[in-house]
């Protein structure tokens, strides 16, 4: 299946795509395109649109879009759940500072969009970082 977000990836549009690589569809193709492309884009290939305004998997009530997917799919794991209060935190500017991880994953992010421009590219090299934190948020979540 395809899926369409927006270009130059950061924070939740590398969440989401690992997350729908990793829980979902594991053949997923991701297209990368400026916001205004997104509706000509589903329209022309049938993508599924996330992390753009306006669309199902996106912001709503306060959920950023990683959470949006995770209620839509209906994914249960305990770990995911603690990942997604970390994409979360460091998705909305607001809340930066509601779990002690955020800042250092948004830096994170920053980092890898400087170092890795071309959002394909960026999203095959940060996807460790996404493995390696919900490794983390799994034993978190088994010794609390």
């Amino acid at each position: 299946m395809k899926w369409v977000t927006r270009s130059h990836v950061h924070v939740d549009r590398v969440a989401c795509p690992w997350l729908i690589t990793r829980f979902i569809d594991s053949e997923a193709e991701f297209l990368f395109v400026p916001k205004s492309q997104i509706e000509k884009i589903v329209k022309d290939t049938g993508a599924i649109p996330f992390d753009a305004p306006g669309v199902e998997l996106g912001h709503h009530e306060g959920r950023c879009s990683f959470e949006a997917i995770i209620s839509k799919y209906e994914l249960k794991d305990a770990g995911l759940l603690r990942l997604a209060q970390i994409i979360h935190a460091a998705d909305v500017s607001d809340d930066l500072d509601t779990d002690a991880i955020a800042r250092g994953l948004e830096a994170i992010a920053t980092g890898f969009s400087i170092r890795y421009p071309d959002d394909q590219e960026n999203l095959s090299i940060q996807f460790e970082v996404y493995d390696a934190l919900y490794a983390w948020c799994r034993l978190d979540m088994a010794t609390h």
